[in-house]
């Protein structure tokens, strides 16, 4: 049975809050712990309790949990930031963890969408994480979204009967729908602005390997079958030779979840989320142990 305790840390003159879930105490000591970094806008308890079921589960396996508030959400102080902002209030959760926590010699960094994205950008900074476990993670530019969704959505919708006959009934705005094609067309043939270079005025993606490529943890990507994102990230990582590289890689796992959406918000995928996690957690701790 696990048991759980508020915390309290600073960032920057900010007070931040986190919730640390420890494992029973008759558990054996873990070389490894998870620390929760939330994707937006939201809260250290995720959508439908998902952070909050994931801690516990692992703690009930054994492992070590924190999940916190960025600065601005949640119960922290100070001014709200996007993921792009937040590598402060990750490091300053890690410190806290570590010092809350310290049997924890290595921290995996777990995060959905573009939380995962935040700890793409921080890797590489600190010796004590040891791995990350990325769950649809968020490389959206404009011409990746157009490619998408002409591949995803627009596509699917010529092959869908449903379609045609609200189409001859007159349901669908053939002017809407060809103006909707013509300009995901036009931004999927455009370049995206910033998208190669490095440092901050580097696109999303680009930003993210290069945080990969600066350490060589392992990496877990988890996919979801029903998101539009995770569709977004197979393209960014077929149609890049540095993202292809890792992702064949041996430090890196791939996972696809055929049936679950984005949040993985039904009991069953989230179980599922949960096992895959442990597995993967038991397997490095395994081969560094």
């Amino acid at each position: 049975m696990h048991t759980e305790r508020a915390v309290s840390f600073d960032c920057e003159g900010e007070r931040l809050i986190g919730v640390v879930t420890l494992p029973a105490a008759s558990e054996r000591p873990a070389g490894i712990g998870v620390v929760i970094v939330v994707g937006g806008p939201q809260y250290r308890v995720g959508s439908h309790r998902q952070f909050v079921l994931l801690a516990r589960f692992l703690a009930d396996n054994g492992v070590p949990c924190m999940r916190f508030d960025y600065r601005g959400m949640g119960d922290a102080t100070g001014a709200a930031r996007d993921f792009e902002g937040v590598t402060l209030d990750l490091a300053a959760a890690i410190n806290t963890f570590v010092s809350e926590v310290p049997s924890v010699a290595k921290v995996v960094l777990w995060g959905l969408c573009d939380g995962a994205s935040a700890i793409c950008f921080g890797l590489g900074r600190d010796a004590r994480v040891g791995g990350a476990v990325l769950l649809n993670p968020w490389v959206r530019t404009a011409s990746g979204e157009a490619r998408t969704m002409l591949k995803h959505y627009y596509l699917r919708r010529l092959f869908d009967r449903q379609f045609w006959l609200k189409l001859l009934r007159g349901g669908v705005s053939i002017r809407r729908a060809l103006g909707g094609v013509t300009s995901a067309v036009g931004q999927a043939a455009g370049a995206d602005g910033q998208a190669s270079g490095s440092g901050q005025q580097a696109s999303v993606p680009v930003r993210m390997i290069e945080g990969l490529q600066s350490c060589s943890v392992p990496i877990a990507v988890f996919l979801s079958g029903r998101d539009y994102v995770a569709r977004e990230f197979e393209q960014c990582a077929a149609a890049d030779r540095n993202w292809s590289a890792l992702i064949r890689s041996e430090r890196c796992v791939l996972r696809h979840f055929d049936d679950a959406d984005h949040t993985f918000s039904s009991s069953e995928h989230r179980h599922a989320i949960e096992l895959a996690t442990l597995e993967w957690l038991n397997r490095i701790a395994a081969h560094t142990g």
